[in-house]
């Protein structure tokens, strides 16, 4: 018997109670990518449209691919006002969206309108389409504002000095860390030597003022990480929505993986080989 596939407002009560949700970042614009780590046993995939090259046809098969596989289908959009974006994701099919670059309270309340249906919104309303053909038009759209998840990216200073009112905005479910770019945006990088920015008590100091606000909102903490060193640390801090890294990166660390035992194996054969040169390892 197939597993329940969770409801979008199951889903953000079971991450609220505390259970984590961990997931990846798909940056190639390949829906057979998608699918495939659809069935890796990931609770969620986000389809990044910010950085990646997929137009909303192949975001279109990329859900779908998501969706076969059973994960939940989130889609990173330009902004908070990337209506086209939004509208398009959530009409696909996508659970919920991700939007970056969030630096005060009417940013994130503009970024919750476009993802939610009048009156709690100002998303439109339309049929048929594809997020409607399981439930129909008034079985989609009556429960989508609850179903919907709506995370804000916390990744500049101007986010967290405005951290409590934006937290406060009623309709924002995830408030998701990317330390990459705070850290660029508090002068991070240019204060500590790579990776001590990461272990900064700035950006500590930061991230619990992150965590408070949450908290005190109801609000679910998510946050980015390449690898699962540290995963263990975030999940004592309360957050439970955590993306592993991103598709592109699995490829590159599995591949290196693979290199290593071959810089090995071929010496005990009495061959020599070493990897050819790149700059990313």
């Amino acid at each position: 018997m197939p597993n329940h596939v969770p409801s979008g407002a199951e889903f953000k009560e079971q991450l609220r109670g505390g259970a984590p949700k961990l997931g990846l970042f798909i940056n190639s614009h390949s829906p057979t990518v998608a699918e495939q780590l659809a069935h890796s046993g990931y609770d969620w995939l986000l389809v990044d449209t910010q950085h990646g090259p997929m137009g909303y046809e192949q975001l279109s098969a990329m859900i779908c691919g998501i969706s076969s596989g059973g994960a939940k289908a989130l889609v990173r959009v330009a902004g908070f006002g990337d209506r086209g974006g939004i509208q398009q994701a959530l009409d696909l099919g996508a659970d919920g969206v991700l939007v970056p670059y969030i630096n005060s309270a009417e940013e994130a309340r503009q970024a919750v309108s476009c993802a939610r249906y009048p009156t709690a919104g100002t998303r439109s309303v339309y049929f048929p389409q594809r997020s409607m053909n399981k439930a129909g038009l008034l079985g989609y759209a009556g429960n989508a504002n609850a179903n919907v998840i709506v995370a804000l990216q916390v990744e500049t200073a101007s986010c967290i000095e405005h951290i409590e009112e934006i937290a406060a905005v009623p309709g924002v479910d995830i408030l998701f860390l990317g330390q990459n770019d705070l850290c660029m945006s508090m002068g991070l990088y240019e204060k500590y030597e790579f990776p001590h920015m990461y272990t900064s008590p700035e950006l500590q100091d930061a991230t619990n003022r992150l965590i408070a606000a949450a908290q005190r909102n109801h609000v679910i903490l998510g946050l980015f990480l390449f690898g699962t060193a540290r995963v263990g640390e975030f999940l004592e801090k309360g957050f439970t929505f955590i993306s592993i890294g991103n598709d592109l990166h699995h490829v590159l660390t599995q591949a290196a993986a693979y290199v290593k035992d071959m810089e090995s194996i071929a010496p005990a054969k009495g061959k020599t080989w070493t990897r050819r040169p790149t700059a990313l390892f």
